[in-house]
């Protein structure tokens, strides 16, 4: 009985111990993704874009620090959008003017704010909708894979090569949804001038056909002498 006790005291210390090392590593696993995470940061989003209007986003870059720029119009008008983007004292780094899409990759030469402007004021009618993305940072190393600067095994190798075809392939669906989403705008202004061009033509169809009905009526209609001729007669 005794020796029973003792075992199930060792064998519930042995789980308490093993418990708080997993718990341990788990908190060390998260302190580790969050120093990762500080490395890199970006924002990747769509907006709309008012007619005669323009709108800018702010980014804080350190010195030193690279960066990722990149804008697409969707939408509106015949895709264009006019495009500056400047360092913390205002001048411009890059400029582009009733572009549809481009990207600029830099290194920040001076720490601060970084400012991007979208421009749509040559446009008195049309919005557009762009889709922009801006990283900082270079992105975390794999854990266990990029932080030794030892030879690499052909598993951290494959694990590697697996990373970046999974970076290269989310790169690619976003290109392929706005593709496909400025396909299914122009597809839906099409259906609606169609529509409405083709409401237009049954209308004056029917108002043809209904004016052609009464002159035809007209001409097969008899006339009966009026009083006012019988009166004189």
């Amino acid at each position: 009985m005794l020796s029973n006790c003792h075992r199930t005291t060792m064998n519930a210390a042995t789980s308490r111990q093993n418990s708080t090392k997993l718990w341990m590593l788990t908190l060390v696993a998260g302190i580790a993704a969050l120093m990762q995470m500080q490395c890199v940061s970006g924002v990747e989003f769509t907006f709309d874009l008012a007619d005669n209007a323009e709108d800018c986003f702010y980014e804080e870059i350190k010195r030193n620090t690279s960066a990722y720029f990149e804008f697409q119009v969707s939408a509106g008008g015949q895709l264009d959008v006019d495009v500056t983007l400047k360092d913390p004292q205002g001048k411009i780094i890059y400029e582009q003017k009733r572009s549809t899409f481009d990207s600029y990759q830099f290194v920040a030469e001076t720490s601060g704010v970084y400012t991007a402007c979208f421009g749509n004021q040559f446009s008195a009618f049309s919005h557009k909708i762009v889709y922009v993305d801006f990283q900082v940072g270079e992105e975390p190393a794999l854990p266990g894979v990029d932080e030794h600067a030892t030879v690499l095994t052909q598993m951290e190798t494959s694990s590697q090569a697996i990373h970046k075809s999974l970076n290269d392939i989310l790169d690619a669906q976003t290109h392929h949804r706005l593709r496909e989403a400025q396909g299914r705008k122009r597809a839906d202004e099409l259906n609606h001038r169609v529509m409405i061009w083709s409401t237009l033509e049954t209308a004056s169809m029917v108002l043809i056909g209904v004016a052609l009905i009464i002159i035809l009526r007209n001409f097969f209609t008899d006339r009966k002498p009026s009083q006012v001729h019988y009166g004189r007669l």
